[in-house]
C-alpha cells in the first residue's frame, strides 16, 4: 500500500434498498451486477429447502502483508463454524465459511468481493479491509449484505448493505480525544493513506470538545522499517509546552510496534510526553513485548469498542477458540479483529435463527436486519438495531448505530479498564468535521 490518492467515491445512502435489490437496480448498481457472472435476477445464496441444507458466507482479512495483518479473523471464522457445525449448525442448517485474503491491496478486495457474489454467499461477515471502494460496488451489486465489518473505512458507516457492529475509528479516535483533552500538545503519527487521512478530524473532534487545540498530524508511510524522523518531529511538538505534558498518539496499525522502538530511542533527550492510542494498533501482546511496566505504553490511555479480554463477557468466545482452535497462534482473544469477528457471527446467527425455516438468502438476511431486527451481544454491545439512517447520518455516518467505546489504561504493564462501562461519542461525533 502506498500513500499514492485517489478520489474517494461516496455511497449515498438510497442508492441500493430492499426495493432495488428485488429488482429495480439504479444504474451504478446495474452496471456492477454486469461486471461479474453472478447475474442481476439471481437471489444470490439461497439455501436449497426450508430448514434444511448450508448456508455459505465468507469472511475476509490481510494476511503475511508488510502493514496491517489480521489472520485471526478468518481462522476464527472457521474455528466458528466448526463450532456450530458440532452443535447441530443454525436451525439445523450446516454453516459454510469461505476466507480470502485481500492481501491490504484494492484489487485483491475487489476480487474477495466478486469471489462472494460468484459463491453465492448470503453474507459477508467479520472481516477487514481499507478497501471498502473497491469491494462494495461488487456487494451492492449482488446484494450482499457486509455484517460486522472491523470499521477501517467510513464508506462502512454509508453503504445501505453494511452493517457494522462497532463505531469504527470515528468512534475510537473522537473517545481518544476527548480523553486527552487536558494534554498539552497532541500529536498523531497516521499512515500517508486514503483511510489515514480520515483519522485526523476525528481525534480532533474529541479535543475540540474538551476545549483542547486540533492535534498536529503527522503522516508516515504505512509499511516502513523505522520511524525515527517522525518519532523525533512527535516529541519536538508534545514538548513545547513547558506547563502541560504532552501526548503522542500512534495510529499505525501493526507498524505501531516499529514506530515505538524508534520512539523509545528518541525520547530519552525530551522531557516526559504520554503516549495514547486505539486498540487494534495497541493489544497485550505488543505492551509485553515493548517491556510492561517500563515500557512506552504504561500510562497509556487506549480506547476500544468493547471491555477488556479478561471481562467474563467474552467467555463464550474463548470456549469456541478452546473448544475448535486450542493452539492456533492465530488467534488471540484480546485481538480487536477476533472480538469484532465473534460479534459479527453472534449477530449473523441471531438473524438466522429469526427467519426461523424460511430461506436464508443475501435478500432475507439483509431484509430482516432492514425491517428492525433487535440484536444483542450478552452486553459487549448495546442492543443493536440497523435502521435506514441513524442519528449520525447528518455528518456522513448513518449506518454507525453503535458509538459506544471503553476507556482503558495500562497499569502496571496490564491493560485494564480506565472507567466503568461505555462512553457515548455520539454528540462528539455529531460536532465532527469529516469532510473529505
Amino acid at each position: 500500500m502506498t500513500g499514492r490518492r485517489r478520489t474517494r467515491s461516496t455511497f449515498l445512502p438510497g442508492l441500493l434498498t430492499r426495493h432495488a435489490r428485488k429488482g429495480v437496480l439504479s444504474a451504478g448498481t446495474a452496471i456492477a451486477c454486469a461486471s461479474f457472472l453472478a447475474g442481476c435476477g439471481v437471489v444470490p445464496g439461497a439455501t436449497g429447502d426450508a430448514g434444511g441444507g448450508t448456508i455459505t458466507v465468507m469472511t475476509w482479512a490481510p494476511q503475511s502483508t508488510k502493514a496491517t495483518n489480521k489472520p485471526g479473523m478468518p481462522a476464527f471464522a472457521h474455528a466458528y463454524a466448526r463450532w456450530i457445525n458440532a452443535k447441530g449448525g443454525i436451525n439445523g442448517r450446516k454453516l459454510n465459511v469461505l476466507t480470502c485474503n485481500d492481501h491490504n491491496d484494492s484489487v485483491a478486495a475487489a476480487k474477495c468481493a466478486r469471489r462472494a457474489a460468484k459463491e453465492n454467499v448470503v453474507a459477508v461477515v467479520g472481516s477487514y479491509s481499507q478497501y471498502a471502494d473497491s469491494f462494495f460496488p461488487s456487494l451492492e451489486g449482488a446484494g450482499i449484505p457486509y455484517i460486522g465489518g472491523y470499521g477501517a473505512t467510513n464508506a462502512e458507516f454509508t453503504s445501505p448493505l453494511s452493517y457494522p457492529v462497532n463505531g469504527g475509528q470515528p468512534a475510537l479516535l473522537a473517545g481518544l480525544g476527548s480523553a486527552l483533552a487536558e494534554c498539552g500538545p497532541v500529536a498523531l503519527i497516521r499512515p500517508d493513506t486514503i483511510a489515514g487521512d480520515q483519522l485526523p478530524p476525528l481525534l480532533d473532534s474529541g479535543l475540540k470538545a474538551g476545549g483542547h487545540r486540533a492535534s498536529n498530524d503527522q503522516r508516515a508511510a504505512e509499511d516502513a522499517t523505522e520511524y525515527d524522523g517522525q518519532a523525533e518531529r512527535a516529541l519536538r511538538t508534545t514538548s513545547t509546552d513547558g506547563a502541560d505534558q504532552g501526548c503522542v498518539v500512534p495510529a499505525l496499525g501493526d507498524r505501531n510496534g516499529t514506530f515505538m522502538d524508534s520512539f523509545r530511542r528518541a525520547r530519552e533527550d525530551y522531557p516526559e510526553v504520554r503516549t495514547a492510542t486505539v486498540l487494534g494498533s495497541v493489544d497485550q501482546t505488543v505492551i509485553d513485548a515493548t517491556g510492561g511496566a517500563s515500557g512506552p505504553y504504561e500510562g497509556s490511555y487506549i480506547t476500544s469498542w468493547y471491555p477488556v479480554a479478561s471481562d467474563p463477557r467474552w467467555d463464550g468466545m474463548k470456549q469456541v477458540i478452546r473448544e475448535q482452535a486450542f493452539g492456533d497462534n492465530r488467534i488471540d482473544p484480546a485481538d480487536a479483529g477476533v472480538q469484532t469477528t465473534w460479534i459479527a457471527y453472534t449477530v449473523f446467527r441471531q438473524i438466522v435463527e429469526s427467519l426461523g425455516d424460511g430461506e436464508v438468502s443475501a435478500d432475507t438476511v439483509a431484509e430482516s436486519l432492514d425491517d428492525g431486527l433487535k440484536v444483542t451481544t450478552g452486553g459487549l454491545t448495546p442492543t443493536l438495531r440497523w435502521r435506514f439512517q441513524d442519528k449520525l447520518a447528518a455528518v456522513g455516518f448513518p449506518r454507525l448505530v453503535n458509538a459506544n467505546v471503553t476507556l482503558q489504561v495500562v497499569r502496571e504493564g496490564r491493560l485494564v479498564s480506565a472507567r466503568k462501562g461505555f462512553v457515548d461519542t455520539t454528540r462528539t461525533l455529531e460536532n465532527a468535521d469529516v469532510n473529505y
